[in-house]
């Protein structure tokens, strides 16, 4: 991953786990919490793709493993979102630019789904059965229902940024300069010297004419 999708990606997740943790936590909603981290790893890898994805993913989710009020193994929800960020990249769409809102929504709500089921599953292994007390089925509603709420106003805006993170300027602008570098290397080619050549011929035809012709209206004065 190139140096501004690192930085872009660790500043939107860091700033979408604090809201997360210090905003949407407090609410106290019936059900699930609004999930902004997973928004945030499904704008970026469908953008980035399945690789991005999934490294984005791991980072977001070991990030949020870690963050207080953490109350479960470190690495359950980063293999979690590892494998969300993956599948997630691999409908990717064309250019990374949406042609319609359909095909993003499904993805958030089968993400949802998909996130809360594994991550219910991964902690039936190591024996958390905090999802039996509160209600898998209620656990998986509420999780699509919030998270379908915020995308609209979450996942294009993030989508639109990381697109802009890819046209840099300053890349556009190496990309123009190695462009202009080789178009100079063929303008000082053979080509451009049968060219220059050529004109400098010209020049000096057009100059023998000229004199010629001057030299015939002088001797015309004379007689």
């Amino acid at each position: 991953m190139r140096f501004n999708r690192m930085l872009l990606s660790v500043t939107l997740v860091v700033v979408a786990l604090v809201i997360q943790v210090s905003v949407l936590a407090r609410l106290h909603l019936p059900g699930a919490v609004p999930d902004l981290v997973l928004l945030t790893v499904l704008a970026l890898a469908m953008v980035y793709g399945h690789v991005g994805g999934a490294l984005i993913g791991f980072g977001a989710g070991l990030l949020s493993d870690l963050a207080p009020p953490a109350d479960h193994a470190a690495g359950r929800y980063a293999l979690v979102l590892c494998v969300i960020g993956y599948l997630a990249g691999l409908v990717k769409p064309e250019n990374g630019r949406l042609k319609s809102a359909t095909g993003p929504m499904i993805v958030v709500v089968a993400a949802a789904i998909g996130s809360t089921l594994l991550y219910a599953s991964v902690g039936a292994l190591v024996g958390d059965t905090a999802a039996r007390h509160v209600g898998l089925g209620s656990l998986l509603f509420t999780a699509a229902v919030y998270d379908l709420l915020l995308a609209p106003f979450v996942v294009p805006v993030l989508m639109a940024l990381a697109r802009r993170a890819e046209n840099d300027p300053l890349a556009e602008g190496g990309s123009a300069s190695k462009a202009a570098d080789v178009s100079t290397g063929w303008l000082s080619s053979g080509t451009g010297l049968r060219i220059g050549s050529q004109r400098g011929g010209l020049r000096v035809k057009a100059a023998k004419a000229r004199v010629a012709r001057a030299g015939r209206i002088k001797g015309v004065k004379r007689l």
